[in-house]
């Protein structure tokens, strides 16, 4: 099926039926109240639901940071030159004209047993539920060498936004025959397909300006997402650009010397003119901080996406661990209808729907040559379970590929305004 903004949007509309019910009202601040926690794909589309079909029943506020998002999802499109920055940003205006309460501030701590929570700015905020979608963070000391003073050195450009223009400009700046490194990241991360849709992106920069220069690849694992799609591709646009070294042949083994500007791989050191070190991943601090996590990931129950450690906290997107889902920003979009759905009838009595859930990720190779993969999922005791799914094909038609960057280009548009309003 071919996904514009309307049949997008439409797709969702069984998950934002509300059956009205009087509202019950919570001890201490009037209605009831949702904080969320992140303005991502996962927490602007939780509050923009809760807000829009509780019709003022509850209270809803959002805390945020930042004052643009930068969607990840289409940023490597950016780097490509494919888009332009602000393509990629949308700010909080219409979220906050549609009934929910933008706070710009860091949430720095939860207190359980009071249910509030502190923010950097001074001050709480009093919950009857709570939603945190805070994305991800990364482990430090995860790649041996890299830490986050060194991020302008080596950037990881996996929070979108100011790390995507530094990575773009040093590629950019590239000189004749130079060499882009890339440390890839073990499993689980954030977009699977998303480091190799890099890979390409920066191919087809660096085919157009530079096209002597050299791709090097150090991955920690034996196989990637849509990896019999991306080596196609690579091959058909790239030839003898891109050279990925994965598991088997030391791409595990890997330190990096951001003052050198060095990357050795299994024993072997060599010179980069851009070094782009995606370390490994973990919850948001702000879960941690919580003490919702294993450690690294917020355990949730697939039916509502409640943590397993507190029935009242919620967890979407990239931070949870919720089964076989992929952390994208569609599945986040899709966990928070779910979760919206089950945070309205649990405080108003509204009918709460069968937890069911939907994902695609796109990527682009090149030009008008897309290619995707996606499934469908239901929440079983134990976790989310996929039910079906699909991906692209080798050898499919340009046709096709251009009609995926198209569909792409539709689910985009879909799901920020989605997110947004």
């Amino acid at each position: 099926m071919t996904l514009d903004r309307r049949t997008f949007m439409g797709s969702t509309a069984a998950a934002a039926a509300v059956l009205s019910a009087p509202t019950v009202k919570a001890a201490g601040h009037g209605k009831p109240r949702v904080v969320v926690v992140g303005g991502g794909a996962g927490g602007a589309t939780a509050a923009r639901y809760i807000a829009k079909d509780s019709k003022g029943d509850i209270d809803v506020l959002l805390i945020e940071p930042s004052r643009t998002y930068y969607t990840c999802f289409f940023s490597n499109l950016y780097i490509g030159g494919l888009k332009d920055i602000d393509d990629i940003g949308h700010t909080y205006g219409s979220l906050a004209a549609s009934g929910v309460n933008v706070v710009h501030d860091w949430a720095v701590g939860v207190d359980r047993d009071a249910k509030t929570v502190s923010l950097a700015g001074g001050g709480f905020v009093p919950y009857d539920k709570l939603i945190l979608s805070p994305g991800i963070d990364f482990v430090e000391g995860a790649v041996e060498g890299w830490s986050l003073a060194a991020q302008n050195a080596m950037p990881h450009a996996y929070k979108a936004g100011s790390q995507s223009e530094l990575l773009k400009a040093q590629i950019m700046a590239m000189p004749e025959g130079g060499v882009f490194a890339m440390v890839a990241p073990p499993n689980p991360y954030r977009c699977p397909p998303g480091p190799y849709e890099r890979v390409s992106m920066v191919a087809h920069v660096l085919k157009e300006t530079n096209p002597t220069a050299k791709i090097i690849v150090a991955d920690p694992k034996p196989k990637f997402s849509k990896m019999s799609l991306f080596q196609e591709g690579w091959a058909d646009h790239y030839a003898g650009m891109i050279d990925w070294i994965g598991e088997d042949f030391g791409g595990g083994n890997v330190s990096v010397d951001p003052d050198a500007m060095t990357i050795t791989i299994d024993g072997e050191e060599t010179q980069a003119d851009v070094c782009n070190v995606i370390p490994a991943m973990k919850a948001g601090r702000i879960a941690e901080l919580a003490g919702v996590t294993d450690g690294n990931w917020a355990p949730v129950n697939g039916a509502d996406m409640s943590t397993k450690a507190d029935a009242d906290i919620y967890v979407l997107g990239d931070a949870s661990a919720q089964g076989d889902m992929p952390k994208s920003g569609f599945s986040a979009n899709s966990q928070a209808k779910v979760c919206a759905n089950a945070v309205r009838g649990a405080l108003t009595g509204s009918k709460v729907f069968p937890a069911k859930f939907s994902n695609t990720c796109w990527s682009l190779i090149a030009p008008n040559d897309g290619v995707k993969v996606g499934a469908t999922y239901e929440a079983t005791p134990e976790k989310i379970a996929k039910v079906d799914g699909f991906i692209s094909q080798t050898g499919e038609s340009s046709d096709v590929r251009k009609a995926t960057y198209e569909e792409s280009e539709g689910w985009y548009t879909g799901i920020t305004s989605d997110m947004l309003g």
